[in-house]
């Protein structure tokens, strides 16, 4: 958060951060777990003798991830 005071006047401007100020580590984080969000793959299935089904580590999207 970053607030900005006027010299001229007693306003107080609240600005929230940017959702597209990012550091670069927190850019790798979110883009892992964007790749870790998807189905198992079929031939997995079929390899596995279908004893995996689905992903259980399977996120939904509003889902906060805690960074």
């Amino acid at each position: 958060m970053v607030v900005a005071l006027r010299p001229s006047s007693s306003i107080v401007q609240w600005t929230p951060d940017l959702a597209s100020r990012k550091t670069f580590r927190i850019k790798q984080c979110l883009a892992k777990k964007q790749k870790q969000n998807h189905p198992i793959p079929q031939w997995i299935r079929i390899k596995t003798g279908n004893k995996i089904r689905y992903n259980s580590k399977r996120r939904h999207w509003r889902t906060k991830l805690g960074l």
